[in-house]
């Protein structure tokens, strides 16, 4: 990426205003353009610069504004927006998947991909990293039922934009155009084989990114994108292409739950009990809803699933950063202990 000014960057007030006066004169901001094993790329205005990771340095990821000083990590600036992920597998730990996004590109294909509770899940992880949803429906050109499949994601929330698209047709992808303004930061985000690659193509005007074929066994594209990286549009706005989620456990607050199924949280304010859990209490005005046919039984078991998936993740997430904390209390005792006996 070539060097470019803090505001194309995205920088902007939220970030300025947690600058001394005397970082401002000796520290530079750069933000995050890709994260390796072993060292970070970012740039700024004096252009692209490799920082060395180091034990002591926080997690960090694509989008991250970091401050340096004489070349050298200072500290990791608060992010106005952050997207994380259980980590997969058993692992009790959160993965961060991207930064300072403004809009989050939900991508699904409209063949075989095609999937509510997936969005769903989506949905949330958007609501609850702040950032704007905007569903994507790719492979337009292969689909005759596109507006159906639309209408059924317009059915989740009236106020939601979606938007059908040919990810290989320039003209088609330039409907999402008004998200992709100056400074600007949208994040690319979809099961293996949606299309993110090749919309990330179309939207930069150049193969940035390798595309796969579809699969004639089941209709889905192939897996390609491998690493997140920070891409800059001609337009001047920011895109973060990343690897496809095989897998995406949710860690997230009751409020992003809460965004993406308000029907039934509204419906939840008129049961009987304010600790409802809406499987077989008395007075339960989801079950209402759902027994008279006011509530889809598909929507009300993906809202169920993801609840209970995300007091689950909560409370491992919980017991690992209380086992994380007790470990690094021992650590610091044994030093102090060790350096008291020295003196003996």
């Amino acid at each position: 990426m070539d060097a470019l000014s803090l505001a194309n960057l995205g920088w902007h007030a939220y970030f300025q205003q947690q600058l001394s006066l005397e970082e401002w004169e000796v520290a530079i901001p750069v933000r995050v353009i890709a994260a390796h094993r072993s060292q970070l790329d970012a740039t700024g205005d004096l252009g692209l610069i490799s920082i060395p990771l180091a034990t002591d340095m926080p997690a960090i990821t694509v989008g991250d504004w970091l401050l340096l000083k004489q070349g050298r990590f200072q500290r990791l600036l608060d992010r106005s927006s952050v997207f994380t992920r259980k980590a997969p597998g058993r692992k009790a730990q959160e993965q961060l998947l991207a930064a300072n996004v403004d809009t989050a590109f939900i991508v699904c294909s409209l063949n075989d991909d095609f999937n509510l509770n997936r969005i769903e899940r989506y949905l949330t992880l958007c609501h609850d990293a702040g950032a704007e949803p905007v569903v994507v429906l790719t492979k337009q050109d292969l689909c005759m039922d596109a507006d159906e499949k639309r209408q059924q994601i317009q059915q989740l929330d009236p106020l939601l934009c979606v938007e059908t698209v040919n990810g290989l047709d320039p003209d088609s992808a330039a409907q999402l155009q008004p998200w992709c303004r100056a400074g600007q930061t949208i994040v690319l985000l979809g099961s293996s084989g949606a299309g993110k690659s090749t919309l990330t193509n179309t939207l930069l005007n150049k193969q940035e990114q390798v595309t796969g074929g579809i699969r004639e066994a089941d209709d889905k594209g192939r897996h390609t994108t491998t690493g997140r990286t920070l891409l800059s549009m001609a337009g001047g706005a920011l895109l973060i292409d990343t690897p496809g989620l095989r897998e995406l456990q949710l860690a997230v607050d009751d409020e992003a739950i809460a965004a993406t199924f308000s029907d039934i949280t509204k419906l939840a304010d008129h049961c009987r009990f304010s600790d409802c859990q809406h499987n077989n209490e008395p007075g339960c005005a989801v079950l209402k809803a759902l027994e008279c046919g006011d509530l889809d039984e598909r929507r009300y078991r993906s809202f169920v699933k993801l609840s209970r998936e995300q007091s689950r993740n909560q409370a491992s997430l919980a017991e690992r950063h209380k086992a994380d904390r007790a470990l690094g209390k021992f650590y610091k005792r044994t030093l102090a202990d060790g350096h008291r006996l020295k003196g003996r």
